[in-house]
């Protein structure tokens, strides 16, 4: 995994160059929103149960074949790793946002999902639609403006967006 700074380095590092002037004022304004990025994962990382139980319970509610009997997420071991599954995705998230940089949750998390879900007979669109749900949940607790850091977040609300919508791509 690469930090942002670290990517930016190593990048010129590997052309011989520079960093130019477009890379540093990218980087300074990593470091400006970074009040705001900590604050983001702090939000989504205390909130990270009720994230998960009321994804998986509204998920739940709209697909109910799927803790049907014969369902995939029926029996507690396979609800258990449902919430399991969920709540790894939402983790590596948070790190992606905390980075800003997806490789961390592309690497170690999203590599090769789909074919294991498939292998395993996991409906990949309800996942998908599970993380959609903590999309909408996790931006919705990140976003709210009591006891935060002040500015303008809509550019990391879209970024951290973007973070959960390569998830639900990758297994969908």
């Amino acid at each position: 995994m690469l930090d942002a700074f670290t990517k930016v380095v190593a990048q010129a590092d590997a052309r011989g160059d520079y960093l130019s002037n477009s890379q540093i004022d990218a980087l300074q304004a990593l470091v400006k929103d970074g009040s705001k990025r900590i604050d983001a994962v702090n939000r989504i990382t205390g909130s990270a149960s009720a994230i998960v139980a009321n994804a998986a319970r509204a998920l739940f509610a709209e697909q109910s074949q799927l803790i049907a009997p014969g369902g995939n997420a029926y029996t507690n071991r396979r609800m258990a790793a449902c919430l399991r599954d969920m709540e790894i995705i939402l983790r590596y998230v948070t790190y992606a946002i905390f980075a800003g940089d997806a490789s961390v949750l592309e690497d170690r998390c999203l590599n090769g999902l789909r074919e294991t879900y498939l292998a395993l007979g996991v409906p990949g669109g309800s996942v998908a639609v599970g993380v959609q749900k903590m999309k909408d949940a996790a931006i919705a607790i990140a976003n709210d403006r009591n006891g935060i850091t002040q500015g303008d977040c809509s550019a990391l609300m879209s970024e951290i967006a973007g973070y959960f919508d390569r998830a639900a791509s990758a297994v969908g």
